[in-house]
This record gives C-alpha cells, sequence and structure tokens, in this order.
C-alpha cells in the first residue's frame, strides 16, 4: 500500500470515517473508497464502484461481484451512537442494552445529581446542556438521539439541534398529549411538518411496555427497525411505548 494511502487509511479510522479499502488481489493495486470519493491506483468501472458503495454502508467486507476480477472490500465503519438526554431510569436500562447492540452511548444531562458513575458505569457522560453537548456531538447518518428527560428545557433544545442534524433516529418520551404540545413548540420555533415528522413520539414499538426496561427494549426495537429498513420518518408499528407517561 502507498504511504499517502496508509496515513489516510489510518487517520479515516482514528475519526471514525467510513471508508473502505478495496484490492484487486491479482496485480495488487489498492483504492480508498469514502461515501463520496475514492483514491488509489486501482480503477474500478462504475457499477463495481457502486457495488463496494453499498457494500461500505451495509458494513459488509468480502469478495466483490465482479466477473474476471478477484477484487476484496475491507469495510471499515464507526460503530453507530445512541445519544440519550436524559439520565433517567429507562436510561439507565436502555444504555447497557444499547451497548451490547453495538452502539457507542452517550448520557447527556446537565443534572449531575442525576448523571453520575455510579448510575451508569462504563457509559459516557456529559453535563453539558443539551443544545450544546449535542451541537458538540454532532449527529451523523449513523446517530440515533433520544430525549427523556419530560422537561421541554432539555428535551426541546436537544430536539432543535438533532433535527438539523442527518441522525437517522430522532425519538421523544412522552404521551400523545405531550408529543402534540412538544410539536406546536417546536412548529413555533420554525420546524415545518416534514421536520416534525421525523420524531418518533410517543417513542418506541407499541408493545404495552410498562416499566423503565420494558420502555427500554420498545426502543431500541423502534431505533432497530428504523435503521434496519433504512426509513427516514415514521414507520408501521410504532407508538407509544410511553405513552402512559404524561
Amino acid at each position: 500500500m502507498k504511504e499517502a494511502l496508509l496515513r489516510r487509511l489510518v487517520a479515516d479510522r482514528q475519526h471514525h470515517r467510513p471508508v473502505g479499502l478495496v484490492t484487486d488481489l491479482a496485480s495488487g493495486q489498492q483504492l480508498l473508497l469514502h461515501p463520496d470519493d475514492a483514491t488509489g491506483d486501482l480503477k474500478l468501472a462504475p457499477e463495481a464502484l457502486e457495488q463496494a458503495r453499498r457494500r461500505l454502508k451495509a458494513d459488509r467486507s468480502g469478495l466483490l461481484d465482479v466477473p474476471g476480477r478477484q477484487l476484496f472490500l475491507q469495510a471499515t465503519m464507526p460503530a453507530p451512537r445512541l445519544i440519550l438526554v436524559g439520565a433517567v431510569h429507562i436510561s439507565q436500562a436502555l444504555a447497557p442494552m444499547a451497548a451490547l447492540a453495538g452502539y457507542s452511548v452517550t448520557v447527556v444531562d446537565p443534572r449531575r445529581s442525576f448523571a453520575t458513575d455510579a448510575r451508569f458505569p462504563d457509559v459516557t457522560l456529559t453535563s453539558d446542556w443539551p443544545d450544546e453537548a449535542l451541537e458538540r456531538l454532532a449527529p451523523d447518518v449513523r446517530t440515533a438521539v433520544v430525549t427523556l428527560t419530560h422537561d421541554p428545557k432539555l428535551d426541546d433544545a436537544a430536539l432543535t439541534v438533532a433535527l438539523k442534524s442527518p441522525a437517522f433516529y430522532i425519538g421523544s418520551l412522552g404521551s400523545k398529549k405531550t408529543h402534540g404540545a412538544r410539536l406546536n413548540r417546536l412548529t413555533r420555533a420554525g420546524f415545518n411538518e416534514t421536520d416534525l415528522a421525523r420524531i418518533h413520539g410517543p417513542v418506541g414499538l407499541s408493545i404495552n411496555a410498562m416499566s423503565p426496561a420494558e420502555i427500554a427494549v420498545a426502543i431500541l426495537g423502534q431505533i432497530t427497525q428504523v435503521r434496519r429498513a433504512g426509513a427516514k420518518g415514521p414507520v408501521g408499528g410504532e407508538a407509544p411505548a410511553s405513552e402512559h407517561a404524561a
């Protein structure tokens, strides 16, 4: 591998950027593949390049299906992220579940008596105000954001940033009445119907969840459903794991 290519590959991995390395096993030529560009001495036809990008997006390493050539893609995608706003009981259950599912979890709560290492062992915590924390964390297409505080000052601040980001999932705890009031506030803040349709509220799949742990299961299930379906908005089967919460 050429030195410049290697340096960029190492930098991409260090900065958690999606990157794939395509190698022609016969010639040794290589191509460094990103979602929006490609660099290297290996030339690929548009169809092969598109196939490689699809496999990179799916985080699937392996041989490409290109007749007459042996092309191997080594895909490196950053771990999906889950940002939980509110160090509450549901978060205590959801954080370890999400970690087991492969997510890098961050809990945001400026109330330091809630966001403690004792309550959230092995979880990244930040006591920044939610909008400041999300601006710094910069949600991307592999990020889910869930607000759970039930305090509009905290939840709305986070949603304002999340709705301006490409986060693949945005969810918010509360009953239908609470969610309706939330949508009214966000409308007054300048968001339109298309923006607000991205919010899954009441959050979670409809499985009659009651306890914090059950609601956590419903939320993670819905995040998984949206992520794997590639949906950008509400999908079938959603609603009110949290509807009992006023």
